[in-house]
């Protein structure tokens, strides 16, 4: 038989292992092995919040300070039951995300207020070991929002934040600001604005990852609408305080309080959560 080689795939790091075979073998054995040049894969998901595992989102009451499973911490949020304040379903996530089996619901009540607040709030914390608060990584998520129940302009609104606030979306009036309504949504490192849509509009997706260097101090965002690739909008912005002990990173929104504007329902759709470190996947949804 002719001379051959197999080149057999593995995850990263391994790359790919190229296995050669002469002519004169009639069983096939192995002579030498050597690394193959071919790119292996480039980025690598460290916490994956995709919702793939949930049958309802009754999942997530698993979870307890004295029964640390899932993917998900899930203690910010009101007194009463975990559907009034989450759902997941397929008809929730980014319909461009193909990898992504459901996305999720979050819901503002009047009962959403955790530990005697006055802050209408619910947030789920990455539940993982993973080195998610070191060197480089990137927090995908996509977000969006409809005409029912839609979240209000005269209000602010913190999203998807580390809890020193480093870096976070804003929807909404912002305190102190001029005027009593403000419909764009903002990301913001320092409570500075550096990048904004002059107007959060219904049934349109969002998709996000926030390009973090723990190491370096520095932030940077990418950004895409529906079903495009992710681009750098926001190259990393040096003098931010990246400081997170990987258990502070909140995926939700609280809304600050602000008198004259009484409540409403308010519901938030997330989809494609995960967190990588390596080159970011542009693609929506991440790695399969």
């Amino acid at each position: 038989m002719p001379s051959l080689s197999i080149d057999l795939f593995f995850p990263k790091p391994l790359g790919c292992l190229r296995l050669f075979f002469n002519d004169k073998m009639k069983t096939s054995t192995l002579l030498a092995a050597a690394f193959c040049g071919v790119a292996a894969v480039e980025g690598a998901v460290l916490w994956d919040g995709r919702f793939n595992d949930f049958t309802s989102s009754a999942d997530l009451n698993k979870w307890s300070w004295a029964n640390q499973v899932g993917p998900y911490q899930y203690y910010i949020h009101g007194s009463g039951t975990v559907n009034r304040y989450i759902n997941l379903s397929p008809d929730y996530k980014n319909p461009n995300d193909t990898v992504s089996k459901q996305g999720a619901r979050f819901t503002l009540d009047s009962t959403a207020y955790w530990n005697g607040q006055t802050m209408r709030r619910i947030e789920l914390i990455p539940q993982t070991k993973a080195a998610i608060n070191r060197g480089k990584v990137f927090y995908h998520f996509s977000i969006s929002r409809r005409d029912t129940n839609a979240p209000s302009v005269n209000k602010e609104h913190q999203i998807c934040f580390f809890e020193s606030h480093f870096t976070e979306l804003k929807y909404g009036w912002i305190s102190g600001e001029q005027g009593a309504a403000n419909p764009a949504l903002q990301w913001m490192t320092n409570q500075r604005t550096q990048w904004k849509l002059s107007e959060w509009k219904a049934n349109v997706w969002h998709n996000f990852a926030y390009e973090i260097d723990f190491s370096g101090n520095r932030v940077g965002l990418w950004y895409s609408e529906g079903g495009a690739d992710l681009k750098q909008v926001v190259a990393p912005v040096g003098g931010v305080s990246t400081s997170s002990n990987g258990q502070d990173w909140h995926l939700g929104v609280l809304e600050l309080p602000r008198s004259g504007y009484p409540n409403t329902n308010e519901d938030y759709y997330f989809s494609g959560v995960f967190i990588e470190d390596g080159a970011i996947t542009t693609k929506i949804g991440g790695p399969a």
